[in-house]
């Protein structure tokens, strides 16, 4: 049997993956939906660039991020007297805007279950199920805010439910998210809320809820940004690390200039500097060592929050109380920008797990030393001018409200 390998690219924005109808112009499976796909030509990490390309118009250096390569798995078409290996990959895809070739007769941007209910060509969904988010992945990202690692901890229910997970195996998965980040209130929030309000104990309502709840995380992620925008409309600001709902608030409020700490020891706030600059923004990059001193020139300092305690106070990564304490001596305002599910009903607020980034980011040296490398720091309330989430700015009493609200979801 001839053997053929393949490359499949599954491009997300959001929580939507592309899926592609094959034209008639195409020599295998017209009519079948499957993800931009072609023959791998050589290298398949470069082949499948070549793919985006051709079949959807997007740059692949510029409109698409790789979030993982998965194991390539072999299908027997004995129809066609072909054994195609299949090497998938999935990426982040910044538009829904594409312009697809000839290969393509219909497109459309959909939850990845659809997968399960269409014609597809042979096996789509394993080529997903090899790289769909998993508690696995949801543990070792290291790279972005609790806002998007809630979202895909939701994605790991909704796909283990729509792959044919039972009840009892799906309850035991979100106890593995939620131990898997202990310190987002964002994943347990949420994870809560799809086992909570999941009328009935079946994958099908876990599905349901998965899915209902990860449309009203995006929708109260971008209403928290939209409140920043509004509130910060103009102003210079300075922020830091990679807060996507930040980015979004700065975008929104088209500020006269940004100032970017790059955040060490991970330097993800160099990637904020970056995509911001593609904005057509004034963007200055500097070190978290020089904040202190920049904070002086800017009108507000805006930054994310992994979580916000019940009485204020706002965990984010390493950096953001020195920013704070350096912003209060210069009588320079600070926002702290998330949805409401980001506060923690049940942390104290004297006494909250913080993680820390692993010690060889710091120093890898033989030197009898021991390293402090946190990733996560506390900024009390005291030094917050505002939590502002998709309701506006929260009072400390709002916020101590709402963490009532927030730990019935944990009764599941």
């Amino acid at each position: 049997m001839e053997e053929t390998h393949v490359v499949t690219a599954f491009l997300r924005n959001g929580t939507d993956v592309l899926l592609l109808r094959r034209s008639a112009d195409v020599g295998s499976y017209a009519g079948r939906w499957g993800a931009v796909a072609g023959h791998a030509e050589g290298d398949p990490a470069t082949q499948v660039r070549v793919e985006i390309r051709e079949e959807t118009g997007l740059d692949p250096d510029a409109d698409v991020t790789l979030v993982r390569a998965g194991d390539p798995f072999p299908v027997e078409d004995t129809e066609r007297g072909t054994r195609w290996v299949v090497h998938p990959f999935l990426f982040d895809c910044d538009t829904r805007e594409i312009a697809p070739n000839y290969e393509t007769a219909g497109y459309e941007w959909c939850p990845p279950p659809a997968i399960r209910e269409r014609a597809t060509v042979p096996d789509l969904w394993t080529s997903y199920d090899r790289v769909r988010p998993s508690v696995t992945s949801v543990r070792d990202d290291e790279t972005h805010g609790s806002a998007y690692v809630s979202v895909r901890a939701c994605e790991v229910l909704r796909d283990e439910a729509a792959a044919g997970a039972g009840y009892d195996a799906l309850c035991g998965t979100a106890r593995d998210l939620l131990a898997a980040r202990e310190s987002m209130a964002a994943v347990r929030n949420r994870v809560h809320r799809v086992l909570a309000e999941a009328d009935g104990e079946s994958a099908d309502a876990v599905l349901t809820s998965a899915c209902a709840t990860i449309d009203a995380a995006l929708a109260a992620d971008d209403g928290a940004a939209a409140s920043a925008a509004v509130e910060l409309r103009g102003a210079s600001l300075l922020t830091l690390s990679r807060s996507g709902t930040a980015f979004d608030a700065a975008v929104g409020a088209e500020p006269s200039r940004v100032v970017v700490a790059e955040s060490r020891t991970a330097r993800e706030g160099v990637a904020t500097a970056e995509r911001l600059a593609a904005e057509g923004m004034d963007v200055t990059l500097t070190t978290d060592a020089a904040v202190a001193t920049l904070v002086e020139s800017v009108d507000a300092v805006l930054v994310g929050a992994d979580t916000v305690l019940r009485d204020g106070s706002v965990v984010n990564k390493v950096g953001t109380r020195g920013a704070a304490l350096a912003a209060a001596e210069a009588d320079v305002p600070v926002y702290a920008v998330c949805a409401s599910d980001k506060i923690a009903p049940d942390v104290d607020p004297d006494d909250p797990e913080l993680e820390d980034a692993p010690a060889a980011a710091l120093y890898d040296g033989d030197a009898a030393l021991s390293v402090a490398n946190p990733r996560f720091d506390v900024t009390p309330a005291h030094l917050v001018t505002g939590v502002v989430t998709e309701d506006g700015v929260l009072s400390e009493a709002a916020v101590a409200t709402r963490a009532d609200a927030l730990r019935a979801l944990a009764d599941w």
